[in-house]
């Protein structure tokens, strides 16, 4: 058996560029961090040839090629694991539409998984890589590489995408006490409304070409932010976010809504200094840079939203159990 657990994610600026629209024109940057929010893929050998998948639904097949679930048919083609084995996706928050790139974080846990089971190690650039060759390449979904690439590595991270694909992953670290700061002023709460990432993406990426002062904005946010972030300015995060999401708003219409603008406003007038919805938008969770000696005041403000208490994470996906026989088929 073997068990992978892959964080859940934050993006602080950045988002929109990462996406192949944007950056076969110029380079797209991202600032991000993991959180200690989980995605875990148990894979168990089992004594007959079946395939068993346990996720919201049961499937139990006969072959690779039948599996329902996209992610694990084309991770268990990538790994190259064909028959007897039931895997189980287990997630610490609800998986669809919540804006913390779960998605990329199952496909992420997933390979990970699979290629331990296999015997095999493979690293944090080649786990972000495969994972955005099955969810981008093979299935066509309308999304950037933001996700898989944090998942993976883990961390407060800056992300540089280039045209030939390539990305640059520089670490962005913080002294102790800096980075337990800057981890208790970030709260999450719950819009109360998930949504279809997919439709979202979708129509950003159609409006790319004539939206590209808007994501060179967004860009240089990702930049300043981690300028913010190496020199110690913690509120200037804040200020980012607040900047941040009004230039993501208008990229596409759907992006916000009134209940959101409203949920938003009530933060910033009890003392957020900023924020932004996580992932795509429309739904899915508010994150928030609030000083500490306000927080109590933004939670009052928002006590009808649940919150999400969280810290940030330090590593990417890791394997936390492997014990394998010598009958791996």
């Amino acid at each position: 058996m073997v068990i992978s657990q892959t964080p859940l994610r934050i993006s602080f600026a950045g988002g929109g560029t990462d996406l192949k629209a944007f950056y076969s024109h110029e380079d797209g940057e991202v600032t991000s961090s993991t959180i200690d929010k989980y995605v875990y893929v148990i894979v168990k050998e089992r004594f007959d040839d079946l395939i068993y998948i346990n996720y919201s639904k049961k499937e139990i097949v006969e072959s690779v090629d039948e599996i329902k679930h996209d992610l694990v048919r084309e991770a268990m083609k990538l790994a190259g694991v064909e028959k007897g084995v039931e895997i189980t996706t287990l997630a610490d928050v609800p998986s669809g539409g919540s804006g913390l790139g779960s998605s990329s974080s199952i496909t992420v846990g997933l390979l990970n998984a699979l290629y331990a089971y296999r015997g095999d190690q493979i690293s944090a650039e080649e786990l972000a890589q495969k994972a955005c060759h099955i969810e981008i390449d093979i299935l066509g979904k309308p999304i950037g590489k933001q996700d898989q690439y944090i998942a993976a590595y883990g961390g407060i991270k800056f992300f540089k995408f280039k045209w030939d694909e390539t990305v640059e992953t520089e670490c962005i670290r913080l002294r102790s006490e800096l980075y337990r700061r800057f981890s208790s002023n970030l709260l999450l709460f719950f819009t109360g409304k998930t949504r279809d990432a997919n439709f979202i993406l979708s129509k950003q990426k159609k409006n790319t070409v004539k939206k590209l002062d808007v994501l060179r904005k967004i860009k240089k946010h990702a930049n300043l932010a981690r300028s913010a972030l190496e020199s110690g300015e913690l509120d200037m995060v804040g200020e980012i976010l607040n900047e941040t999401w009004q230039e993501k708003k208008k990229m596409v219409d759907a992006i916000s809504n009134g209940d959101i603008d409203e949920m938003y406003d009530k933060a910033i007038k009890a003392g957020a200094l900023g924020g932004k919805i996580s992932g795509a938008g429309a739904g899915g969770f508010l994150l928030l840079y609030v000083p500490r000696e306000a927080q109590n005041r933004v939670r009052e403000a928002l006590s009808g939203y649940r919150e999400l208490p969280f810290f940030l994470e330090r590593h990417g996906s890791k394997i936390i159990f492997n014990y394998r026989s010598y009958n791996w088929k």
